[in-house]
């Protein structure tokens, strides 16, 4: 989770100002506020996400404690197939996270059969990482979101508009289902090859291959 710290600095003779600091990781901002806290100079702090949740030290504190027993530095790769002579659709997604001190990767397919393009199995192939993100319990985190499809990237960061009304459909959806589970996405398009794993889920699951499955990374 990333914030912005917005602090009250009090000097020696009772003068004060406010800095607002640029955004950073929950952690660094953390120890950056303790250690000016041992000056005796800072009024006060408060943390600012960029949803406009606000958290003061104490809050802070028992949010990131928490954070650890729960999934973090998540990674969420996705990646849809659509075969035009079946009309069926093939979703995958891989999802690595780390929880208490451990490593793990979550492997999800679907076979799906409503969809009528490949953009648009790219689209729910990333709300189907999104459930299960949700399942996992994830909320109130910074999530890397991983994909080869430019169209849904550059339209889910706004760099190309949303022409086809399906499409306008499931970045809404996209965006929906980010909202209930209070997470920011930091989009990070890749080549095919660099988003081989969830490539393979979706082929996997056009071909009637089912996986579900989730490993300790060591």
């Amino acid at each position: 989770m990333n914030v912005k710290m917005e602090l009250t600095y009090k000097s020696p003779k009772g003068t004060e100002t406010t800095f607002i600091s640029e955004e950073m990781l929950a952690g660094k901002a953390l120890v950056l506020a303790e250690d000016i806290e041992k000056t005796g100079r800072m009024k006060d702090v408060t943390f600012i996400d960029s949803k406009e949740h606000t958290w003061n030290l104490k809050e802070l504190k028992e949010l990131m404690k928490g954070i650890q027993t729960e999934p973090h530095h998540i990674k969420l790769y996705f990646d849809g197939g659509y075969n035009l002579e079946t009309r069926n659709s093939g979703l995958g997604c891989v999802i690595y996270y780390e929880q208490s001190g451990k490593s793990y990767r979550l492997r999800k397919n679907a076979q799906v059969q409503e969809l009528e393009s490949n953009n648009e199995a790219e689209y729910a192939a990333l709300h189907l990482g999104l459930q299960e993100l949700e399942f996992l319990g994830v909320e109130h985190q910074s999530v890397e979101v991983i994909g080869d499809s430019k169209v849904v990237i550059n339209q889910l960061t706004d760099e190309w508009p949303v022409l086809e009304e399906e499409l306008s459909r499931w970045a809404d959806r996209i965006e929906e289902k980010m909202g209930e589970i209070n997470i920011t996405p930091e989009y990070n398009a890749v080549s095919r090859k660099e988003n081989n794993e969830a490539d393979r889920l979706a082929s996997q699951a056009l071909k009637g291959v089912e996986v579900s499955s989730t490993i300790e990374i060591t």
